[in-house]
């Protein structure tokens, strides 16, 4: 979750469900509102035979780009289950290679295969239900960088380039969460070096 964002963290949840495991209201994070995904959120926490979370900061993702960022997040939460899966079902179309595993100090759990989903959280419950879990978390990172920084309105548009989010960028420049990697940030930064 986060990947389209110029600020905040992207953040990737992974769970296992009890097997035979279903809940009628949990869909695609981006189908439900705010209040349904609070709601559904601790449901699946509790739920869950065990979930994590994986979090790659606005440093990392200007270091390593935004999707081996994604899917580094991914390697995180993956290695934080217990027990180890012998499965992975992924959102979307990339694997997550084995090497990311070492990069964030771990071994990939053997044997693991990856299943990857093309609009995976329309399709199955455990990838909706796991991206259910990460937006809400997200969200409230936003909702507390909100705090921090109130003339960007994180509250409301979370991150995303709002018109109201990037008029609050040109007004006051980018903030220590702003991912300078991405083009309105980038450009602004620029255009700053050049006055």
């Amino acid at each position: 979750v986060g990947r389209g964002p110029l600020a905040g963290p992207v953040v990737a949840a992974a769970g296992i469900l009890p097997h035979g495991f279903t809940h009628p209201e949990i869909k695609d994070s981006k189908m439900l509102s705010a209040k349904q995904r609070e709601k559904l959120a601790p449901i699946i926490q509790q739920a869950a035979v065990s979930w994590a979370l994986g979090i790659i900061d606005v440093e990392g993702i200007d270091r390593l780009n935004i999707l081996r960022a994604s899917l580094t997040a991914m390697a995180q939460a993956l290695q934080c289950l217990t027990p180890k899966p012998d499965c992975a079902l992924i959102d979307g179309n990339q694997k997550i290679p084995l090497e990311f595993f070492a990069e964030i100090g771990a071994n990939a759990p053997h044997p693991l295969y990856q299943q990857t989903i093309v609009k995976g959280d329309q399709l199955c419950l455990s990838i909706a239900a796991a991206s259910i879990v990460a937006k809400v978390a997200r969200d409230r990172m936003m909702v507390d960088f909100d705090k921090q920084y109130p003339e960007y309105g994180f509250a409301g548009h979370k991150g995303y380039g709002s018109a109201a989010h990037l008029a609050a960028l040109r007004r006051f420049g980018p903030t220590p969460i702003h991912r300078r990697s991405f083009r309105p940030v980038r450009d602004l930064l620029a255009i700053a070096r050049e006055d």
